[in-house]
């Protein structure tokens, strides 16, 4: 299925993209306010705060519901911006269109429940508010589409993806890998939605959050939602990836937006010495394969297993050892080589049992 999209019409100006910004979590009335005027004075144009926060495990602050939501009015009175949060049971929807929030966004847990986005869809029909959907907390393009096509089947036409990372066991550098490849993939399969980057999720520390938002328009992205507090170190939830609204202000500052118009004429000929290496990638594949399966007539001949480990083990240390010294990444030449690898042994088997 298609998305049926309408633009979104949210305010940006030419030197930035879209930008949504403002607290992970609505603390105080006072806090709200404060930080929401000083963004406003940098010249954000769309204010977002957290009302309900449920937390991994109970026990924190969750958000102080319905009571903060008059706060997001006045925020929108006061200063002319936009309001936005997440919402995760269809109470939410109707209380935050109550009070007029202009902009709902689903979390990346809700994203991985077809229950919950289903109660979230019934209760948007007949509504025209633009809603963002973040990526499901595991790697799954096909559930974050999926959640993506029950909101749209709704009725609900101005919609957008929020790429804010994917959990992950082994912590490396990022609270959430960033796994660009997977809304780069979702660029591609829907070329008109929107994709917003959440620099603050993907990072975790406020130090990332630079780097992040450059990456994120290096690949076309169409805009950022970055989480802003006015005293971030005393932030109730999540203070270690906010930044003050001054902070922010400077990093948009140095974002160099590339053109995606300009043409590529110039690259022409070195797209075309590409589609001549590729080309010969496949044929070299072609010929690994032709003699992984002369292995697998062997190993049936002998009744030796498939899998041989050892040899496995060398071909990722040697190789990896061999791209590094090449200027290429040990662990993407490890990917490459078990893809490789898997493909052999679905070779193998099948010549085995022929």
């Amino acid at each position: 299925m298609e998305l049926e999209l309408q633009p979104l019409n949210l305010p940006s100006d030419n030197e930035r993209p879209i930008v949504i910004a403002g607290p992970c979590s609505a603390e105080t009335e006072e806090q709200v306010i404060n930080t929401a005027r000083q963004l406003a004075k940098c010249g954000c144009h769309m204010f977002r705060a957290g009302i309900w926060k449920p937390r991994t495990k109970p026990g924190g602050f969750e958000g102080n519901g319905e009571v903060a939501l008059p706060w997001m009015k006045e925020v929108k009175e006061e200063t002319g911006m936009l309001t936005a949060t997440e919402v995760a049971t269809p109470e939410h929807v109707e209380l935050s269109l109550k009070y007029g929030i202009d902009i709902l966004w689903v979390g990346a847990r809700t994203t991985a429940n077809p229950f919950a986005m289903q109660a979230l869809a019934d209760s948007l029909k007949g509504v025209d508010v633009p809603v963002f959907v973040k990526n499901p907390v595991n790697p799954d393009l096909e559930l974050w589409i999926g959640a993506m096509e029950r909101i749209n089947q709704a009725g609900v036409k101005r919609m957008a993806a929020i790429h804010r990372g994917f959990s992950s066991y082994d912590k490396k550098i990022y609270r959430n890998l960033p796994m660009w490849q997977i809304p780069i993939e979702l660029r591609r399969r829907i070329p008109d939605l929107p994709i917003i980057c959440d620099p603050s999720h993907i990072g975790g520390r406020r130090e990332l959050i630079a780097p992040l938002c450059q990456q994120a328009m290096d690949l076309g992205f169409d805009g950022l939602i970055v989480e802003s507090h006015c005293s971030p170190d005393n932030a109730w939830s999540d203070a270690k990836q906010q930044v003050t609204p001054d902070v922010l202000d400077y990093i948009l500052g140095l974002l160099v937006i590339r053109d995606e118009k300009v043409t590529t004429e110039g690259i022409h000929e070195l797209r075309n010495q590409i589609d001549d290496l590729d080309n010969q990638l496949m044929e070299l594949l072609a010929k690994r394969m032709r003699v992984c399966r002369e292995i697998g007539q062997y190993k049936k001949e002998h009744n030796m297993t498939v899998l041989q480990p050892s040899r496995y083990n060398e071909i990722l240390d040697k190789r990896g050892a061999q791209g590094s010294l090449c200027g290429m990444d040990a662990e993407f030449i490890k990917n490459v080589f078990e893809e490789v690898h898997e493909e052999s042994v679905r070779q193998q088997m099948e010549i085995i049992n022929q």
